[in-house]
């Protein structure tokens, strides 16, 4: 028995087809991996660059490479894969253009998800006077790795600057989708996207 992802993992897995090859960039312990591995046997590759989830993965069988995501995915050839995601990690890299850019190049097409910064919760600790703490931000402003806020409009400005396509769109807050106002009410945004 496979057990249960988050719901933002269960989503993305969703958006995967069976014997895929995914490449997970960021892929902390493995468990999105691993679940795909058993529940729709795809097969592929974890990259991440701290040491006890490359160590994690690897106890739980997944394959995993440690590396920097800022060097870039040279190690990949061309169209090695399906499917490249990207989980909630994109807005702590300096260089998120070419990230998106690179994992298009290795993967038919991406998975990208992220915190909105235009959530309202988000938005009222600003106008607070506080830089906004939250399930999807949970850091204090000092010690955050995130380095990029970008609300929807934003990523999707990208994509377009990048002549890339967004094939799917979905809002969530809580584990539950958002349709009405999705850049207010969301929390965390999930793109999927390929190549035009």
């Amino acid at each position: 028995m496979t057990p249960a992802l988050r719901p933002d993992l269960a989503l993305v897995a969703d958006w995967i087809k069976p014997s895929s090859r995914v490449l997970d960039l960021g892929c902390g312990s493995g468990e999105l991996l691993a679940h795909l591995q058993q529940s729709k046997q795809v097969s592929g590759y974890g990259v991440d660059f701290a040491v006890d989830n490359v160590v994690r993965c690897v106890e739980a069988g997944i394959n995993v490479l440690q590396a920097d995501l800022e060097a870039g995915l040279a190690e990949f050839g061309d169209a090695s894969f399906d499917v490249v995601v990207l989980s909630q990690t994109i807005q702590a890299m300096r260089h998120t253009e070419q990230i998106l850019i690179e994992m298009l190049r290795v993967g038919r097409e991406a998975i990208v998800t992220f915190p909105n910064f235009g959530y309202w919760g988000n938005r009222w600790q600003i106008m607070r006077g506080r830089m906004p703490v939250s399930e999807t931000m949970p850091y204090q402003w000092y010690n955050t790795p995130n380095i990029h806020w970008c609300m929807l409009g934003d990523f999707e400005a990208l994509c377009a600057k990048n002549g890339i396509r967004v094939l799917e769109r979905v809002v969530m807050d809580k584990g539950a989708r958002i349709q009405l106002l999705p850049n207010l009410l969301g929390s965390l945004a999930f793109y999927r996207v390929s190549r035009q």
